[in-house]
């Protein structure tokens, strides 16, 4: 994340209204990437947009910058929850009975550690007490959640996505590193765990072998599989 993204996190989550303007307007390539995923679904490209843009700051709301994810990673399954769930409401989308068991189970830590805590946990607190990746707990919940209004103020600064101003330009670099999350996924769980470890969080391959318990020979091996793999679905 650069320096500038996270100080306009920051901000936004502390109610500045015009970093939440920046933070979408800089990342007008992001939410339309995700959103194409959905285009041909009788869904007006435009709405779709919106939806991603509510999805986007929900994002900003709920990250936790402590926890070492990249933002992106966080923000593409709440753009995406967000649009699902609006075409899922309206027939076109269902939720998998796995994926409902598991937002139930994020639902009762949450309501178990608000009530140890005083507070709504934090992203890392979820995460540590259910076991799950920060962007599996964003799917769950945005996926099984109630439809929510394009119009409908975020924050308690009343600010609503028509507030926002798009040029609608694409950024091709965004679409790829999409792209590349989807091609990741495709991969064996261990492959998926030493890239992200080697490319997501910058670990050295020693550094991986450790956390893994295994040699850092095996873990060169599995990152030339899975690198090769990459390349081929790519």
């Amino acid at each position: 994340m650069n320096s500038e993204q996270e100080t306009l996190l920051l901000q936004s989550k502390s109610g500045d209204r015009d970093a939440k303007e920046e933070l979408v307007k800089n990342n007008v390539g992001l939410i339309w990437s995700v959103a194409r995923r959905f285009f041909g679904r009788g869904v007006d490209p435009d709405d779709l947009y919106q939806l991603g843009c509510l999805g986007f700051l929900k994002a900003v709301e709920g990250f936790d910058p402590e926890f070492g994810t990249q933002f992106s990673t966080y923000a593409v399954p709440k753009i995406a929850g967000e649009i699902r769930r609006f075409l899922r409401d309206d027939g076109t989308v269902k939720v998998s009975r796995s994926l409902k068991e598991r937002s139930a189970h994020i639902k009762i830590v949450r309501q178990r550690l608000t009530g140890q805590l005083g507070r709504e946990p934090t992203l890392s607190e979820l995460s540590a007490e259910t076991g799950l990746l920060p962007e599996d707990i964003a799917v769950a919940e945005t996926a099984t959640a109630s439809a929510e209004s394009i119009q409908k103020p975020s924050g308690e600064d009343g600010f609503t996505l028509e507030d926002v101003l798009t040029d609608g330009e694409m950024e091709e670099k965004i679409v790829e590193k999409i792209a590349l999350q989807e091609a990741i996924a495709k991969l064996s769980e261990r492959e998926q765990m030493v890239i992200k470890l080697r490319f997501f969080h910058g670990m050295t391959q020693d550094k991986t072998s450790k956390i893994l318990g295994v040699s850092q020979v095996q873990i060169s091996r599995i990152e030339k599989k899975a690198l090769a793999a990459l390349r081929k679905t790519m």
